[in-house]
């Protein structure tokens, strides 16, 4: 990788890392369900005017925005805003990374080495010393909340892979844009049901109307267009230009960024436990996606679908 892609690379670990200090502050002001729908909503009206449809089976493309989408932010801002401290949740939903490989064997049937048995075992073990921890002094629900959100995001990974395995040749940041048009309506509508129909339109009312609201509004936006459209971009294009296991592990860098920011922001300071147990889930992670799984030599057609 080129000096200038290392930076370009770097600079997608930074704007995701300080991504969850945005969903924080936005939290403190949003409803969560409401928030996850405006943060799609945001990207999803101008990519329904501008951006063409990618050539991708429509089933992919809702597995997708239901994983990656409705299920992992559901999860996460329900997670964060029930006691989920910012730089935890940032390292918790690394979990979607062996949840992938995982997936990927039982779904798709794709063998896994030795390796990435071994790195699944470690991630395994360094989330347990996260929720011993957690057990120690709070509430094991957020984090098992924020488990549940990398589960969603895996599910979301199996999605944009099968549609790319089915229609090679398409736009990848056109599908994530796309995928951006699936929650919407359900979140929205999941709100309604759970935090009342008004709250969430009375807190975006507030928020334009009331000065204290404008951090609320500049956190969406930075969720939506830094975070979202340039940081996706970014790693689109490496994507594009890179194998996949040159690029992935940047992302195991994002939960430094937001323990680290979030330390220095809202003074939360990770205990050694937490720490230890973030080191072994990154390690093991690393191990398990870093090393391509091997197909199973059967049919296309006898694939299990989700």
């Amino acid at each position: 990788m080129t000096s200038r892609d290392c930076l370009l690379g770097l600079t997608v670990v930074v704007l995701w890392g300080l991504n969850f200090l945005a969903i924080r502050i936005g939290l403190d002001h949003f409803p969560p369900f409401f928030f996850a729908a405006l943060r799609f909503a945001v990207i999803a009206v101008p990519v329904l005017v501008f951006i063409p449809r990618p050539a991708v089976r429509i089933r992919w493309l809702l597995l997708y925005g239901t994983g990656f989408g409705i299920l992992q932010f559901a999860f996460l801002f329900t997670a964060m805003r029930t006691g989920m401290p910012t730089g935890l949740a940032s390292l918790v939903l690394q979990s979607s990374a062996p949840f992938t490989v995982v997936l990927g064997a039982v779904l798709l049937r794709e063998r896994l080495r030795p390796v990435q048995v071994a790195g699944l075992a470690v991630a395994v073990l360094g989330m347990v010393v996260i929720v011993a921890d957690r057990l120690a002094h709070a509430t094991l629900l957020p984090v098992l909340l924020t488990l549940a959100g990398g589960l969603g995001w895996a599910f979301g990974n199996i999605g944009a892979r099968q549609a790319g395995a089915d229609s090679p040749g398409f736009d990848p940041l056109h599908l994530t844009l796309w995928m951006s048009v699936v929650p919407v309506l359900p979140l929205l509508a999941l709100s309604m049901a759970v935090e009342g129909p008004g709250t969430g339109f009375r807190a975006l009312g507030a928020a334009v109307s009331e000065t204290d609201g404008l951090p609320a509004l500049a956190a969406l936006a930075y969720i939506a267009v830094l975070a979202t459209v340039c940081g996706s971009g970014l790693w689109t294009y490496l994507m594009s230009r890179y194998p996949a296991g040159t690029v992935a592990p940047l992302s195991l860098l994002v939960p430094v960024v937001g323990i680290a920011a979030a330390w220095v922001v809202f003074d939360e300071e990770p205990s050694v436990a937490a720490l230890i147990g973030g080191v072994i889930v990154i390690a093991g992670a690393f191990a398990a996606t870093t090393t391509r799984p091997t197909p199973a030599p059967v049919p296309e057609r006898h694939l299990v679908q989700v």
